[in-house]
């Protein structure tokens, strides 16, 4: 069960990413140009692509230790 969460930790932080785009927005300033925290968005994707990645070689590596015995 500890290998797995590990692996939820990844999951957590993509998804805290995503709701802090979300609650900071984004506003077009007077000068036209348009602010927004748009580095949250590929650090999410990395984040949950990195979770999926950790819960892959645990669940093959669990696999694999099932079969030895």
């Amino acid at each position: 069960m500890k290998r797995y969460f590990l692996s939820l930790i990844p999951f957590i932080i993509g998804l805290v990413c995503m709701v802090a785009y979300n609650i900071i927005g984004c506003e077009v300033v007077p000068d036209g140009t348009l602010v927004e925290p748009f580095f949250l968005i590929p650090m999410s994707y990395l984040f949950f692509a990195i979770g999926i990645i950790g819960l892959a070689v645990n669940t093959v590596s669990l696999f694999l230790k099932s079969k030895k015995c």
